[in-house]
């Protein structure tokens, strides 16, 4: 299951920060993502290497500069299983509601 991959490697606060800071300037440089994260640079390099193997960014050399890129489709994925999970809680509640107001 795709989702539980995204998931997984969103799971961790470094990397969801890093993915965090790509939605607010998408692409970024390696050196620019591990600014501030309280990590070194290779340990930052670690932490996307999980989102890359997730497919959540993917990396682009430009010169002597790597670009770090959330990938959309990837995003869309696990948007579209949380769509669906909010979908299902809402027809329960509904089903529920109904039930309570015809049972008095």
């Amino acid at each position: 299951m795709i989702e539980a991959e995204i998931y997984k490697a969103l799971g961790d606060p470094i990397r969801l920060e890093i993915v965090k800071r790509l939605s607010h300037r998408s692409p970024s440089t390696v050196g620019e993502l591990s600014k501030n994260l309280g990590i070194s640079r290779q340990g930052a390099r670690k932490q996307l290497q999980v989102l890359i193997n997730a497919n959540v960014v993917h990396l682009k050399q430009r010169g002597r500069q790597t670009d770090v890129a959330l990938d959309t489709k990837t995003l869309q994925i696990a948007r579209q299983f949380i769509t669906k999970l909010e979908n299902q809680w809402d027809d329960r509640l509904e089903a529920l509601k109904k039930y309570v107001e015809e049972s008095d």
